[in-house]
């Protein structure tokens, strides 16, 4: 079975006003011929991987048909959130659509990412693939160059050749901080996500109950119409604006890291565009 990718694809960039205007966040600001967005399309077009889902809203749903038609991706579904309601949601109401299987392996990019040595990560996300299970959640870490507040952290423990599991979790410490979790072999969380559809679903029932009920009535009161399913108002807006990492990381017991030496910007900062 071929990895689904569901790129998340509705945030606002607002780190960079004023060039990422009210409709133009970051992951669509043209760079000299290349996007954001564009890059995270090349980067699905591996063989691993079975056509795209992207979660958005509809300020960006014909900036995201224009990249689809334009890197020639002609079957995708796309999730149109009526409301901003951060990561959770946004990765609970793609899982739940009815065509994925139950036992579906998906991915998670962030749409502002830009990542190197593409190849060499690939290649991590297929040897992992085997690893999935029922319950268990699969994050990517990537080994710091210097010690910044930017990024969170985590900190792992190896449990056999292949697996290390993640035995602590830092949010943003200050650059002394960093130095030190950078000793103890900490790596960078990178917001990416591997996991199940039916160990996403066991997550949210056990951790997140209200947010999964309200999400099931979003999906299943969703109208679709030329690949966009557009998720129910009303039930979509009683859902609690929250992460992923704060709504299921935090609480879950199951999670590995995948520890990664290569290259990844978000390109949130004018230091790091520079």
């Amino acid at each position: 079975m071929k990895i689904k990718p569901v790129i998340l694809c509705g945030g606002a960039g607002t780190r960079l006003w004023p060039s990422s205007k009210k409709n133009l966040p970051k992951q669509f600001i043209d760079w000299g011929g290349w996007t954001l967005f564009g890059k995270t399309l090349e980067r699905i077009k591996s063989s691993i991987f079975d056509y795209p889902i992207i979660t958005t809203n509809s300020a960006y749903l014909n900036l995201v048909k224009k990249y689809l038609s334009k890197y020639k991706i002609k079957k995708y579904r796309i999730i149109l959130e009526p409301f901003k309601k951060n990561t959770a949601p946004a990765i609970l109401s793609s899982a739940l659509i009815k065509e994925i299987p139950y036992n579906q392996p998906m991915i998670f990019f962030t749409s502002d990412n830009l990542i190197g040595k593409i190849g060499l990560f690939n290649k991590s996300i297929n040897l992992h693939k085997r690893y999935l299970n029922e319950k268990n959640i699969f994050i990517f870490g990537i080994k710091p160059s210097s010690p910044s507040s930017e990024y969170g952290y985590f900190i792992t423990k190896k449990i056999s050749k292949n697996l290390n599991k993640v035995d602590q979790f830092i949010e943003k410490p200050n650059k002394n901080e960093a130095k030190i979790i950078i000793k103890k072999n900490g790596y960078m969380n990178s917001g990416m996500f591997f996991i199940r559809k039916d160990a996403i679903i066991r997550n949210f029932k056990k951790y997140q109950y209200k947010i999964f009920k309200n999400c099931c009535d979003a999906v299943n009161k969703s109208k679709m119409y030329k690949n966009v399913y557009y998720l129910n108002k009303s039930s979509f807006k009683k859902l609690q604006e929250i992460s992923f990492d704060y709504a299921i990381l935090e609480k879950s017991k199951n999670i590995n890291g995948i520890k990664l030496n290569i290259p990844l910007i978000d390109l949130g900062n004018w230091k790091e565009i520079w």
